[in-house]
C-alpha cells in the first residue's frame, strides 16, 4: 500500500509524496505553475529545456550526463504541460531507489540536488541565458509546435478545444505561438523566469520508499536560495455554458481520411463536482470503452468511422468525441454520433453496458498507482485543482454511481462546436 501525503514546504511550495516500496526506481517532479496566458506561454514552454542544456557547476549535457551517470543512470527530463487553465512547466526525473543501491549510499540526496542546481543556478552568459543555447532551444521548440500538426488525431481533438475556447485561457496552445518563440531573447526569458521563480507556486513530488521527513529535509536543503515573493495562487478554472447555437469550424488540408470532432460542454461537471464519477461513468457508456455505444455502432456495426471515441478535460468541464471519417460521411457519422448520445439521455443501455464500462473505469482508476508516470501526472493535476482525493477514492464513488445518474450526466451536455478536418478534394 501507498501512504499519500500532502506539505508545505515553503511559502508556496507544496510537496507531495507517496511513500512506496513497491518500485526500484523513485519519481521525482518539480513543476511551477503559472496562469495559462497568451503573452507568456511561449516563454514559459522555453524555459525547461534551457534549463535543462546546464548549470553553473555542469554547463552544458555532456557534464549534465555523466553527473547522471554517477546516480545509476537517472534522467531528468524537461516537462511543458496544461492542467485546467494551469500551464505547468520544471523537470521530472527518475532515479534508483535508495533501497537498491550497491552500497546504502542516498541517491535521492544527490538527485534533488542537481534538480535543484538545473532549477535556480543555471549556465548563463552575461547575466542571462546562454545565446547559443536559446538560438537552439527555440528552434526546437518551433519544431514541437510545427510537428503538432504531424499527429491528425490529437490535432483535430486540440482544434476543437482552441475553438470552443477561443476566449478562455484554456484555448492557449501548451507551447506558445511560433511568433512569440521567435520574439524571445536570451534576456526576456531570463526575466521572465526570474517573475516565476518569485511568484510562480513549486509543486513537487516524490514517489519512492524514503521517508516523509527525509525527503522534506533533503528538497528544503535542494531548493535553498528559491526566491519567494507572493503571489502563488491560481485562478479557478472558468467554466461557462455551451453556445446557444454550435459553432462550425473547417478546415482543409492533404488527407485522406476526414477528422471529425465534436466539443461538448458538461453543464459545469468537473473533476471537483459530486456528480463527476456519474460523468466518467456516462464517458465510459458513449464513448469511453471497446464496449461503449460508439465504437460498437458507429465504428462497427454502421462502419461509419475508422474510429469514434469521447474523452474528458476533466478540469474545465468538456468532452470531446473523436472520429475518422470517410468525407462522404461525414454528415452521417455526426447525426449518428448525436443518437448515440441521445440513447444515453433516454436511458438506452443493458445491465452489462453500464458495468462493462464502470468495470473498465474503475480498473483504470486501480491501476494508476501501478505507473509512476500516470501517478505523478495525476497528483499534479489534482494539486492544480485543490483536490485530495486519491483514484482509490474516486474508484470507491464510481462503484455507487447509478444508472439513473449517468443518465443526468448524460442531459447535462451540450454541442458547442464542431471541428472537421477535410482533404483538398473533398
Amino acid at each position: 500500500m501507498s501512504a499519500v501525503t500532502r506539505t508545505q514546504l515553503l511559502p508556496g511550495v507544496f510537496l507531495t509524496s507517496v511513500h512506496t516500496k513497491k518500485f526500484k526506481s523513485s519519481v521525482l517532479s518539480m513543476t511551477l505553475l503559472a496562469p495559462l496566458a497568451e503573452g507568456d506561454a511561449a516563454a514559459n514552454a522555453l524555459i525547461p529545456y534551457l534549463l535543462r542544456r546546464g548549470s553553473e557547476r555542469h554547463p552544458d549535457l555532456q557534464a549534465l550526463s555523466a553527473a547522471l551517470d554517477q546516480l545509476y543512470g537517472g534522467s531528468i527530463e524537461p516537462m511543458v504541460r496544461k492542467k485546467g487553465e494551469a500551464q505547468c512547466v520544471g523537470f521530472t526525473g527518475s532515479f534508483l531507489d535508495d533501497a537498491y543501491t550497491l552500497d546504502g549510499s542516498g541517491v535521492l540526496d544527490e538527485a534533488a540536488g542537481l534538480m535543484g542546481e538545473l532549477l535556480l543556478r543555471p549556465y548563463t552568459r552575461d547575466g542571462a541565458f546562454s545565446p547559443d543555447y536559446t538560438r537552439q532551444e527555440k528552434a526546437n521548440l518551433i519544431d514541437r509546435i510545427r510537428a503538432e500538426v504531424n499527429e491528425k488525431r490529437s490535432y483535430a481533438a486540440n482544434r476543437v478545444v482552441e475553438a470552443m475556447c477561443a476566449s478562455e485561457p484554456y484555448g492557449v496552445n501548451r507551447l506558445g505561438r511560433e511568433a512569440d518563440v521567435e520574439a524571445l531573447t536570451p534576456q526576456s526569458l531570463w526575466e521572465r523566469y526570474q517573475q516565476l521563480l518569485a511568484h510562480a507556486r513549486l509543486e513537487l513530488y516524490y514517489c519512492g520508499s524514503a521517508e516523509l521527513n527525509r525527503v522534506c529535509f533533503i528538497l528544503q536543503k535542494a531548493l535553498a536560495g528559491l526566491p519567494r515573493e507572493g503571489g502563488y495562487t491560481l485562478p479557478a478554472c472558468t467554466v461557462i455554458p455551451a453556445a446557444q447555437t454550435p459553432r462550425r469550424v473547417e478546415e482543409t488540408m492533404d488527407v485522406a481520411q476526414g477528422k471529425l470532432t465534436m466539443g461538448f460542454r458538461t453543464g459545469g461537471i468537473t473533476a471537483a463536482s459530486p456528480e463527476y464519477p456519474a460523468l466518467m461513468l456516462c464517458n465510459a457508456l458513449f464513448g469511453g470503452t471497446t464496449t461503449s455505444k460508439l465504437f460498437l455502432n458507429v465504428r462497427e456495426k454502421l462502419s461509419l468511422c475508422y474510429y469514434a471515441s469521447s474523452m474528458l478535460h476533466k478540469y474545465k468541464g468538456l468532452m470531446v468525441v473523436s472520429s475518422g471519417v470517410e468525407f462522404a460521411n461525414v454528415g452521417k457519422a455526426e447525426a449518428e454520433i448525436k443518437a448515440q448520445l441521445e440513447a444515453c439521455r433516454k436511458g438506452q443501455f443493458e445491465t452489462w453496458e453500464v458495468e462493462g464500462a464502470r468495470r473498465y473505469t474503475v480498473s483504470s482508476l486501480l491501476t494508476l498507482p501501478d505507473s509512476q508516470g500516470r501517478q505523478e501526472d495525476y497528483w499534479l493535476g489534482q494539486a492544480v485543482a485543490g483536490l485530495t482525493e486519491g483514484p482509490e477514492e474516486v474508484a470507491r464513488a464510481l462503484e455507487q454511481v447509478t444508472a439513473e445518474q449517468a443518465v443526468a450526466a448524460a442531459k447535462s451536455l451540450s454541442l458547442d462546436t464542431v471541428y472537421f478536418l477535410k482533404g483538398t478534394e473533398a
